[in-house]
Protein backbone atom coordinates (compact mmCIF):
# COMPACT_ATOMS: atom_id res chain seq x y z
CA UNK A 1 0.00 0.00 0.00
CA UNK A 2 1.84 3.58 -0.86
CA UNK A 3 1.01 6.53 1.24
CA UNK A 4 1.52 9.81 0.26
CA UNK A 5 3.21 12.90 2.09
CA UNK A 6 -0.41 14.20 2.38
CA UNK A 7 -1.43 10.71 4.23
CA UNK A 8 1.65 11.23 6.88
CA UNK A 9 0.03 14.62 7.91
CA UNK A 10 -3.47 13.36 7.85
CA UNK A 11 -2.41 10.78 10.57
CA UNK A 12 -0.61 13.34 12.81
CA UNK A 13 -3.50 15.40 12.66
CA UNK A 14 -5.41 12.47 13.52
CA UNK A 15 -2.97 11.43 16.15
CA UNK A 16 -2.89 15.40 17.87
CA UNK A 17 -6.78 15.53 17.70
CA UNK A 18 -6.74 12.40 19.91
CA UNK A 19 -5.06 13.29 22.60
CA UNK A 20 -7.18 16.64 22.45
CA UNK A 21 -10.23 14.82 22.81
CA UNK A 22 -8.44 12.19 25.16
CA UNK A 23 -7.49 15.76 27.37
CA UNK A 24 -10.27 17.29 27.37
CA UNK A 25 -12.15 14.68 29.63
CA UNK A 26 -9.19 14.05 32.18
CA UNK A 27 -9.01 15.69 35.20
CA UNK A 28 -5.78 16.99 36.98
CA UNK A 29 -4.99 16.30 40.51
CA UNK A 30 -1.73 16.82 42.27
CA UNK A 31 -1.58 14.33 45.03
CA UNK A 32 0.62 13.94 48.00
CA UNK A 33 1.67 10.69 48.94
CA UNK A 34 4.58 9.06 50.90
CA UNK A 35 7.91 8.42 49.07
CA UNK A 36 8.87 4.50 48.65
CA UNK A 37 11.40 2.80 50.98
CA UNK A 38 14.41 1.95 50.12
CA UNK A 39 15.84 -0.71 47.81
CA UNK A 40 17.75 -3.39 49.43
CA UNK A 41 21.63 -2.47 49.82
CA UNK A 42 24.17 -2.35 47.18
CA UNK A 43 27.57 -3.15 46.58
CA UNK A 44 30.12 -0.69 45.09
CA UNK A 45 31.45 -1.15 40.75
CA UNK A 46 32.39 -4.90 40.45
CA UNK A 47 35.05 -6.20 38.56
CA UNK A 48 32.68 -6.65 35.51
CA UNK A 49 33.68 -2.84 35.04
CA UNK A 50 37.17 -4.40 34.82
CA UNK A 51 36.27 -6.98 32.34
CA UNK A 52 34.21 -4.80 30.07
CA UNK A 53 37.51 -3.13 29.19
CA UNK A 54 38.12 -2.64 25.45
CA UNK A 55 40.63 -5.14 26.12
CA UNK A 56 38.80 -8.18 27.53
CA UNK A 57 36.03 -7.85 24.45
CA UNK A 58 32.24 -6.78 24.53
CA UNK A 59 29.71 -9.17 25.71
CA UNK A 60 26.24 -7.83 24.16
CA UNK A 61 22.54 -9.56 24.20
CA UNK A 62 20.52 -8.96 21.53
CA UNK A 63 17.03 -7.59 21.75
CA UNK A 64 14.98 -6.19 19.13
CA UNK A 65 16.32 -4.64 15.78
CA UNK A 66 17.87 -1.30 16.99
CA UNK A 67 16.61 1.67 16.10
CA UNK A 68 15.39 5.22 16.90
CA UNK A 69 12.58 6.41 15.41
CA UNK A 70 9.42 7.62 16.91
CA UNK A 71 11.20 8.73 19.75
CA UNK A 72 10.75 12.30 19.23
CA UNK A 73 6.93 12.18 19.34
CA UNK A 74 7.15 12.07 23.33
CA UNK A 75 10.91 13.83 23.68
CA UNK A 76 10.14 16.16 26.60
CA UNK A 77 12.23 18.71 28.51
CA UNK A 78 10.01 18.18 31.82
CA UNK A 79 11.88 16.67 34.36
CA UNK A 80 9.84 13.43 36.09
CA UNK A 81 10.40 14.97 39.61
CA UNK A 82 8.03 17.84 38.73
CA UNK A 83 4.45 18.98 39.56
CA UNK A 84 3.45 18.48 36.48
CA UNK A 85 4.27 14.92 36.42
CA UNK A 86 2.78 13.96 38.58
CA UNK A 87 -0.89 15.99 37.56
CA UNK A 88 -0.36 13.57 34.45
CA UNK A 89 0.35 10.53 36.30
CA UNK A 90 -3.23 11.50 37.73
CA UNK A 91 -4.52 12.29 34.26
CA UNK A 92 -3.26 8.68 33.20
CA UNK A 93 -4.93 6.96 36.20
CA UNK A 94 -8.37 8.53 34.78
CA UNK A 95 -7.79 7.04 31.09
CA UNK A 96 -6.49 3.68 32.49
CA UNK A 97 -9.71 3.56 35.04
CA UNK A 98 -12.10 4.02 31.93
CA UNK A 99 -9.98 1.34 29.27
CA UNK A 100 -10.11 -0.63 32.50
CA UNK A 101 -14.11 -0.41 32.84
CA UNK A 102 -14.59 -0.93 29.46
CA UNK A 103 -12.76 -4.53 28.81
CA UNK A 104 -9.17 -3.35 28.47
CA UNK A 105 -7.23 -4.27 25.71
CA UNK A 106 -6.74 -7.57 23.62
CA UNK A 107 -3.89 -9.81 23.83
CA UNK A 108 -1.61 -9.64 20.53
CA UNK A 109 -1.30 -13.62 19.54
CA UNK A 110 2.02 -15.06 18.46
CA UNK A 111 5.41 -14.01 18.34
CA UNK A 112 5.56 -13.52 14.54
CA UNK A 113 8.17 -10.67 13.74
CA UNK A 114 6.38 -8.38 11.80
CA UNK A 115 7.16 -5.09 10.36
CA UNK A 116 6.61 -2.62 7.54
CA UNK A 117 4.72 -3.76 4.24
CA UNK A 118 4.00 -7.40 5.77
CA UNK A 119 0.48 -8.72 5.94
CA UNK A 120 -1.05 -10.62 8.81
CA UNK A 121 -4.43 -12.22 10.55
CA UNK A 122 -2.88 -10.15 13.48
CA UNK A 123 -2.30 -7.21 12.65
CA UNK A 124 -6.04 -5.93 12.99
CA UNK A 125 -5.84 -7.19 16.49
CA UNK A 126 -2.84 -5.24 16.97
CA UNK A 127 -4.63 -2.11 15.56
CA UNK A 128 -7.44 -2.49 18.00
CA UNK A 129 -4.88 -2.77 20.65
CA UNK A 130 -2.50 0.54 19.97
CA UNK A 131 -6.14 2.13 19.48
CA UNK A 132 -7.17 1.96 23.37
CA UNK A 133 -4.04 2.90 24.36
CA UNK A 134 -4.14 6.07 22.02
CA UNK A 135 -1.07 4.88 20.16
CA UNK A 136 -3.00 4.73 16.78
CA UNK A 137 -5.75 7.10 15.84
CA UNK A 138 -9.68 5.73 16.13
CA UNK A 139 -10.53 4.89 12.36
CA UNK A 140 -7.59 3.81 10.97
CA UNK A 141 -9.14 0.69 9.28
CA UNK A 142 -9.04 -3.34 10.14
CA UNK A 143 -6.49 -3.92 7.60
CA UNK A 144 -4.50 -6.98 7.92
CA UNK A 145 -1.67 -4.62 6.47
CA UNK A 146 1.15 -3.49 8.20
CA UNK A 147 1.13 -0.12 7.29
CA UNK A 148 2.21 3.27 7.69
CA UNK A 149 -0.39 4.12 10.39
CA UNK A 150 0.75 1.06 12.21
CA UNK A 151 4.20 1.76 11.99
CA UNK A 152 3.83 4.88 13.71
CA UNK A 153 2.02 3.48 16.24
CA UNK A 154 4.14 0.97 17.18
CA UNK A 155 7.13 3.15 17.09
CA UNK A 156 5.19 5.28 19.80
CA UNK A 157 4.26 2.42 22.02
CA UNK A 158 7.88 1.60 21.71
CA UNK A 159 9.15 5.17 22.63
CA UNK A 160 6.46 4.80 25.62
CA UNK A 161 8.22 1.54 26.85
CA UNK A 162 11.67 2.47 26.47
CA UNK A 163 11.64 0.30 23.67
CA UNK A 164 13.68 0.89 20.49
CA UNK A 165 11.64 2.70 18.46
CA UNK A 166 12.05 0.63 15.01
CA UNK A 167 8.55 -0.61 14.41
CA UNK A 168 9.60 -4.03 14.46
CA UNK A 169 8.05 -6.80 16.47
CA UNK A 170 9.46 -8.45 19.04
CA UNK A 171 9.74 -10.35 21.78
CA UNK A 172 9.66 -7.13 24.31
CA UNK A 173 7.30 -5.65 22.38
CA UNK A 174 5.17 -8.47 21.99
CA UNK A 175 5.40 -8.74 26.14
CA UNK A 176 5.04 -4.92 26.44
CA UNK A 177 2.09 -5.28 25.30
CA UNK A 178 0.30 -7.95 26.60
CA UNK A 179 0.80 -6.63 29.65
CA UNK A 180 -3.04 -6.57 30.80
CA UNK A 181 -4.19 -2.65 31.54
CA UNK A 182 -5.77 -3.16 34.85
CA UNK A 183 -1.65 -4.35 35.70
CA UNK A 184 -0.35 -0.89 34.20
CA UNK A 185 -3.36 0.71 36.13
CA UNK A 186 -1.75 -0.47 39.18
CA UNK A 187 1.76 0.23 38.12
CA UNK A 188 0.93 4.07 37.90
CA UNK A 189 -0.93 4.16 41.48
CA UNK A 190 1.85 2.28 42.66
CA UNK A 191 4.20 5.37 41.06
CA UNK A 192 2.17 7.89 41.81
CA UNK A 193 2.43 7.16 45.32
CA UNK A 194 6.56 6.93 45.23
CA UNK A 195 6.46 10.35 43.27
CA UNK A 196 4.13 12.14 45.67
CA UNK A 197 6.95 13.77 48.00
CA UNK A 198 9.29 13.76 45.08
CA UNK A 199 7.68 16.43 43.12
CA UNK A 200 8.08 19.32 44.93
CA UNK A 201 12.08 19.83 45.04
CA UNK A 202 12.80 23.55 45.40
CA UNK A 203 15.85 23.04 44.58
CA UNK A 204 17.52 25.44 41.67
CA UNK A 205 20.03 22.32 40.13
CA UNK A 206 19.36 18.60 40.71
CA UNK A 207 20.66 15.16 39.20
CA UNK A 208 17.89 12.24 39.25
CA UNK A 209 18.81 9.34 38.51
CA UNK A 210 15.74 7.00 37.77
CA UNK A 211 16.65 3.07 38.32
CA UNK A 212 14.15 1.04 36.13
CA UNK A 213 14.47 3.98 33.09
CA UNK A 214 18.41 3.43 33.53
CA UNK A 215 18.63 7.39 32.86
CA UNK A 216 19.93 10.52 34.67
CA UNK A 217 18.27 13.89 34.35
CA UNK A 218 20.33 17.21 35.13
CA UNK A 219 17.67 20.06 36.08
CA UNK A 220 17.92 23.36 36.00
CA UNK A 221 15.36 26.00 36.71
CA UNK A 222 12.83 23.10 36.63
CA UNK A 223 13.97 22.03 33.26
CA UNK A 224 15.57 19.05 32.00
CA UNK A 225 18.50 20.74 30.48
CA UNK A 226 20.84 17.25 30.24
CA UNK A 227 19.64 13.52 29.60
CA UNK A 228 22.12 10.34 29.57
CA UNK A 229 21.91 6.38 29.08
CA UNK A 230 23.33 4.91 32.30
CA UNK A 231 23.93 1.29 33.11
CA UNK A 232 22.67 0.39 36.92
CA UNK A 233 23.04 -2.61 39.30
CA UNK A 234 22.19 -6.16 38.25
CA UNK A 235 18.87 -7.67 39.98
CA UNK A 236 21.31 -9.50 42.33
CA UNK A 237 23.61 -6.27 43.08
CA UNK A 238 20.84 -3.53 43.01
CA UNK A 239 21.66 0.11 42.70
CA UNK A 240 20.28 1.71 46.28
CA UNK A 241 17.20 4.27 46.51
CA UNK A 242 18.92 7.44 48.07
CA UNK A 243 19.35 10.87 48.52
CA UNK A 244 22.49 13.09 48.60
CA UNK A 245 24.64 15.67 47.02
CA UNK A 246 27.48 15.53 44.31
CA UNK A 247 30.50 17.08 46.11
CA UNK A 248 33.33 16.31 44.25
CA UNK A 249 34.15 14.84 40.71
CA UNK A 250 37.22 13.03 40.32
CA UNK A 251 39.18 13.44 36.70
CA UNK A 252 41.55 10.37 36.22
CA UNK A 253 40.68 8.09 38.85
CA UNK A 254 41.85 5.59 40.52
CA UNK A 255 39.57 2.15 41.27
CA UNK A 256 39.56 0.28 44.42
CA UNK A 257 38.37 -3.41 44.26
CA UNK A 258 35.85 -3.72 47.15
CA UNK A 259 36.57 -7.01 49.01
CA UNK A 260 33.74 -8.53 47.61
CA UNK A 261 35.05 -8.39 44.14
CA UNK A 262 38.56 -9.24 45.11
CA UNK A 263 37.16 -12.37 46.62
CA UNK A 264 34.67 -13.53 44.29
CA UNK A 265 35.91 -12.05 41.15
CA UNK A 266 39.40 -11.04 41.50
CA UNK A 267 41.26 -14.20 43.23
CA UNK A 268 39.31 -16.55 40.56
CA UNK A 269 40.56 -14.56 37.57
CA UNK A 270 44.32 -15.06 39.22
CA UNK A 271 43.96 -18.73 39.30
CA UNK A 272 43.48 -19.01 35.68
CA UNK A 273 45.80 -15.93 34.50
CA UNK A 274 48.28 -15.11 36.72
CA UNK A 275 49.10 -11.87 34.63
CA UNK A 276 45.62 -10.66 34.61
CA UNK A 277 46.57 -7.97 37.21
CA UNK A 278 49.15 -6.77 35.51
CA UNK A 279 47.49 -6.98 32.00
CA UNK A 280 44.62 -4.55 33.76
CA UNK A 281 47.25 -2.34 35.76
CA UNK A 282 46.37 -3.51 38.82
CA UNK A 283 48.40 -3.04 41.88
CA UNK A 284 48.55 -4.60 45.30
CA UNK A 285 49.08 -2.91 48.52
CA UNK A 286 49.74 -3.95 51.78
CA UNK A 287 48.46 -2.15 54.93
CA UNK A 288 51.60 -0.18 55.45
CA UNK A 289 51.06 1.17 51.69
CA UNK A 290 54.13 -0.89 50.09
CA UNK A 291 53.44 -2.18 47.04
CA UNK A 292 53.46 -5.94 46.85
CA UNK A 293 54.14 -8.07 43.75
CA UNK A 294 51.29 -10.20 42.47
CA UNK A 295 53.72 -13.27 42.20
CA UNK A 296 54.01 -13.41 45.68
CA UNK A 297 50.71 -14.04 46.89
CA UNK A 298 49.53 -17.31 47.45
CA UNK A 299 46.06 -17.47 45.33
CA UNK A 300 44.77 -20.79 46.48
CA UNK A 301 44.19 -18.90 49.72
CA UNK A 302 42.20 -15.98 50.37
CA UNK A 303 45.05 -14.06 51.80
CA UNK A 304 44.99 -11.71 49.37
CA UNK A 305 41.67 -10.24 50.79
CA UNK A 306 44.03 -8.70 53.33
CA UNK A 307 45.83 -6.16 50.46
CA UNK A 308 44.43 -3.87 48.29
CA UNK A 309 43.62 -3.49 45.06
CA UNK A 310 44.00 -0.54 43.30
CA UNK A 311 43.96 -0.02 39.43
CA UNK A 312 45.84 2.60 37.96
CA UNK A 313 44.19 5.82 35.94
CA UNK A 314 44.01 5.12 32.52
CA UNK A 315 41.88 4.66 29.15
CA UNK A 316 41.25 0.93 30.74
CA UNK A 317 40.39 2.20 33.88
CA UNK A 318 36.95 0.60 35.32
CA UNK A 319 35.80 4.19 36.07
CA UNK A 320 38.02 5.51 32.54
CA UNK A 321 37.79 9.74 32.81
CA UNK A 322 35.51 10.67 35.30
CA UNK A 323 34.32 9.40 39.55
CA UNK A 324 31.11 11.14 40.38
CA UNK A 325 31.41 10.99 44.64
CA UNK A 326 28.49 11.60 46.77
CA UNK A 327 28.32 10.58 50.55
CA UNK A 328 26.12 7.65 50.75
CA UNK A 329 25.99 4.09 53.01
CA UNK A 330 26.02 2.08 50.11
CA UNK A 331 29.51 3.07 48.74
CA UNK A 332 28.03 3.41 45.29
CA UNK A 333 29.25 6.45 43.04
CA UNK A 334 28.55 7.34 39.44
CA UNK A 335 31.32 6.80 36.86
CA UNK A 336 32.53 6.74 33.21
CA UNK A 337 33.49 3.21 31.76
CA UNK A 338 35.23 2.29 29.03
CA UNK A 339 32.82 -0.07 27.66
CA UNK A 340 30.62 2.84 25.82
CA UNK A 341 28.91 -0.45 24.22
CA UNK A 342 26.86 -1.24 27.13
CA UNK A 343 24.93 1.86 26.44
CA UNK A 344 23.65 0.34 23.14
CA UNK A 345 22.00 -2.67 25.25
CA UNK A 346 18.04 -2.66 25.87
CA UNK A 347 18.66 -4.27 29.77
CA UNK A 348 20.95 -2.00 30.87
CA UNK A 349 21.15 -3.46 34.25
CA UNK A 350 24.12 -4.69 34.34
CA UNK A 351 26.34 -3.03 37.85
CA UNK A 352 27.06 -4.01 40.72
CA UNK A 353 25.64 -1.17 42.04
CA UNK A 354 27.38 1.63 40.93
CA UNK A 355 26.13 3.73 38.05
CA UNK A 356 27.74 4.38 34.31
CA UNK A 357 27.27 7.40 32.53
CA UNK A 358 27.11 7.92 29.22
CA UNK A 359 28.59 11.34 27.46
CA UNK A 360 29.39 11.90 31.56
CA UNK A 361 32.13 15.05 30.37
CA UNK A 362 29.25 16.98 29.23
CA UNK A 363 27.65 16.37 32.96
CA UNK A 364 31.11 17.08 34.83
CA UNK A 365 31.42 20.45 32.79
CA UNK A 366 27.49 21.06 33.97
CA UNK A 367 28.77 20.09 37.54
CA UNK A 368 31.79 22.02 37.58
CA UNK A 369 30.23 25.08 35.94
CA UNK A 370 30.36 27.68 38.94
CA UNK A 371 33.56 26.13 40.54
CA UNK A 372 36.41 28.26 39.26
CA UNK A 373 38.95 27.02 36.65
CA UNK A 374 37.25 24.06 35.05
CA UNK A 375 35.80 24.93 31.77
CA UNK A 376 35.44 22.15 29.07
CA UNK A 377 38.66 22.69 27.99
CA UNK A 378 40.39 22.35 31.38
CA UNK A 379 38.26 19.42 32.16
CA UNK A 380 40.28 17.80 28.73
CA UNK A 381 43.16 18.96 29.14
CA UNK A 382 43.28 17.33 32.10
CA UNK A 383 41.89 13.96 31.37
CA UNK A 384 43.99 13.92 28.56
CA UNK A 385 46.87 14.59 30.60
CA UNK A 386 46.32 11.00 32.77
CA UNK A 387 46.91 12.32 36.14
CA UNK A 388 44.37 12.17 39.28
CA UNK A 389 42.92 15.00 39.91
CA UNK A 390 40.09 15.52 42.99
CA UNK A 391 38.24 18.67 42.36
CA UNK A 392 35.62 19.72 44.88
CA UNK A 393 32.42 21.55 43.75
CA UNK A 394 31.57 25.10 44.71
CA UNK A 395 28.56 24.29 44.90
CA UNK A 396 27.41 20.48 46.05
CA UNK A 397 24.61 19.30 43.78
CA UNK A 398 21.48 17.35 45.08
CA UNK A 399 21.44 14.01 44.15
CA UNK A 400 18.47 11.70 43.96
CA UNK A 401 18.18 7.84 43.26
CA UNK A 402 15.01 6.93 42.47
CA UNK A 403 13.10 3.65 41.53
CA UNK A 404 9.77 5.16 39.09
CA UNK A 405 8.72 2.58 36.51
CA UNK A 406 6.07 4.37 35.48
CA UNK A 407 4.88 7.94 34.60
CA UNK A 408 3.33 10.50 32.29
CA UNK A 409 5.10 13.14 29.87
CA UNK A 410 1.75 14.29 29.30
CA UNK A 411 -2.08 13.74 28.54
CA UNK A 412 -1.82 10.66 26.81
CA UNK A 413 1.87 10.08 27.07
CA UNK A 414 2.39 7.55 29.79
CA UNK A 415 5.35 6.05 29.92
CA UNK A 416 6.16 2.68 31.35
CA UNK A 417 9.52 0.93 32.11
CA UNK A 418 10.53 -2.50 33.16
CA UNK A 419 10.14 -3.48 36.73
CA UNK A 420 13.26 -4.70 36.81
CA UNK A 421 13.88 -5.14 40.70
CA UNK A 422 10.21 -6.91 41.20
CA UNK A 423 9.38 -3.84 43.22
CA UNK A 424 5.51 -3.08 41.46
CA UNK A 425 3.80 -6.21 43.02
CA UNK A 426 3.17 -7.63 39.23
CA UNK A 427 5.65 -10.13 37.93
CA UNK A 428 4.29 -9.46 34.64
CA UNK A 429 5.78 -5.81 35.00
CA UNK A 430 9.49 -7.53 35.38
CA UNK A 431 9.69 -8.43 31.45
CA UNK A 432 13.20 -8.05 30.73
CA UNK A 433 13.75 -10.97 33.90
CA UNK A 434 11.98 -13.63 31.01
CA UNK A 435 13.89 -12.77 28.13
Amino acid sequence: MKHSVKDGKTAKALDRRLFLRGAAGLGLAALSVPAATSAAFAQAVGLNDVLSSGRRGNWSDTFDARGTGGAKAIATNQPIMSPQTLNYISAAINQYNMIVANGGWPTVPGNERLRLGMKSQVVPILRQRLMISGDLPEGIGSSTSFDTYVDAAVKRFQARHGLPADGVMGDMTYKALNVSADVRLGQLNTNLQRLGSLANVDQTRFVMVNIPAAQIEAIENGRVVQRHTAVVGKIDRQTPILTSKIHEVILNPYWTAPKSIIRKDIIPLMRKDPQYLTKNKIRLYNGQGQEVPPETVDWNTEDAVKLMFRQDPGKINAMASTKINFHNAHAVYMHDTPQKGTFNNLMRFDSSGCIRVQNIRDLDVWLLKNTNGWSRDSIEETIKSGQNNPIQLADPVPLYFVYISAWSTGDGIPQFRDDIYKMDGASELAIGTAI
